[in-house]
């Protein structure tokens, strides 16, 4: 199984309000239990792999930020979510130039962030166009899927 099928497997059981589910196959068991939000993975090196399943819940609850300016300001703006669980960096490399800036106009396959899984590091693009007017994860920060990454006003 890998990383792409783990996170179908992972929105699902979100989506369908299901309790646990288990798959077990020749050499690899996985368990995601939403109500203990956590996934368990074993594979027959004995590794263990724990990782935070998102939560059914509605959109918008998930790391919602706490910011100084009203709501119906937060309202007018996009979001772009995280697609995956993982770790979020803003360059490819630390000593390379970020990909996006407060500021900067962004338009649909505009490179905004990495985000790194088992050791495989992901391009995100964006889905909207706009300007960035906040970032809302530190560099290097761990991300969930569907986590709100960047707030985004239309122009």
């Amino acid at each position: 199984m890998d990383i792409k099928q783990i996170q179908d497997l992972i929105r699902f059981v979100s989506k369908s309000g299901v309790n646990e589910v288990s798959i077990e196959q020749k050499d690899f068991k996985i368990t995601i239990k939403t109500n203990e939000a956590v996934v368990h993975t074993a594979m027959p090196v004995q590794q263990h792999i724990a990782v935070a399943a998102p939560v059914a819940a509605p959109v918008g609850a998930i790391a919602t930020p706490v910011t100084a300016e009203p709501a119906a300001a937060a309202t007018n703006y996009l979001t772009i979510k995280s697609p995956m669980i993982g770790t979020f960096y803003r360059s490819s490399t630390p000593d390379k130039p970020l990909y996006v800036n407060v500021g900067d106009e962004v338009k649909p396959g505009t490179v905004v962030c990495i985000i790194e899984a088992m050791k495989l590091f992901n391009e995100i693009e964006s889905e909207v166009s706009g300007r960035i007017v906040k970032i809302l994860v530190d560099n290097a920060s761990p991300v969930e899927y569907d986590q709100p990454l960047f707030l985004v006003e239309p122009i």
